[in-house]
């Protein structure tokens, strides 16, 4: 049986940070692909939907927003505030976010680029 891989789609702007390794952290909301640790991932550029790179994640937490701390964020573009940030998600998943929304914290490796 093939088995699909999962995927982790990115907006273009992002890519060469990923690429770089600067990036090397998302959060995602309201997961329905039960991301873990240990999970091989296709990294997608939005809007071309192309396989940029092949990862592996290495660890992945889960809490609310408003307790996110500095190690959480490691790895991860910045927000110039917190209610720009729930913006930020509100907006990517076209529903309300704010500091109790649980955000799925995923630390991953870039193992090849298709670059």
């Amino acid at each position: 049986m093939i088995t699909k891989r999962k995927t982790l789609k990115f907006e273009k702007d992002l890519v060469p940070l990923v690429l770089s390794g600067y990036k090397n952290c998302t959060w995602r909301l309201w997961d329905d692909k039960n991301l873990q640790t240990g999970d091989l991932i296709d990294l997608i550029k939005r809007p071309e939907l192309n396989v940029f790179a092949e990862a592996k994640i290495i660890s992945v937490i889960e809490k609310p927003f408003g307790k996110l701390g500095k190690r959480d964020k490691l790895g991860h573009e910045s927000f110039e505030s917190n209610k720009k940030m729930y913006e930020n998600y509100s907006h990517y998943y076209n529903r309300p976010v704010d500091s109790n929304t649980i955000v799925k914290i995923i630390k991953f490796k870039v193992l090849k680029s298709s670059m």
